[in-house]
């Protein structure tokens, strides 16, 4: 927990840009109005905070969701808020989901194909690549094996 009161401010910096985006531009702001919005901001988020606990309490969970900060809003009789954070949530969804399927590993080339030579002395090995990334159909490769053990060298 906090060891004093002001460890459960908002950080200035992150209200400023909030108060910055909020108003028309050349309106300034007084210190003392800064203030007090960081501090009824800071009180807003621990009430609503605390009442979305109680819901995760009342459903034997530890962990807030959600849900929970959704129902605190309409008992806080801040229902004005609930469609613009559905939305809110949804958009996060949807980009945390398009940033995983750009994460997600493509999957690797086909192994090697190796066909062996009726002499052992020569193995033909095709690599084909995937054509539905554009890149080169195939390549091959001849590599050369020395099997001679008659030879012994000095």
């Amino acid at each position: 927990m906090a060891e004093r009161p002001e460890d459960l401010n908002l950080p200035n910096a992150v209200v400023v840009r909030i108060i910055k985006d909020a108003l028309p531009e050349g309106v300034n702001v007084s210190k003392e109005a800064r203030l007090a919005i960081s501090k009824a901001a800071s009180v807003f988020v621990l009430y609503a905070t605390s009442c979305s606990k109680n819901f995760a309490v009342k459903n034997k969970r530890k962990t807030i969701n959600a849900q929970d900060v959704l129902s605190a809003m309409e008992d806080m009789e801040f229902e004005q808020f609930i469609e613009p954070l559905q939305q809110c949530q949804e958009a996060f969804r949807l980009e945390k989901s398009e940033k995983k399927k750009d994460k997600a590993p493509k999957p690797a080339p086909a192994a090697p194909e190796i066909i062996e030579d009726s002499d052992k002395d020569v193995e033909e090995v095709s690599d084909e690549d995937d054509t539905a990334a554009g890149q080169l159909k195939s390549a091959d490769f001849e590599i050369t094996l020395n099997n001679d053990t008659s030879e012994s060298s000095p």
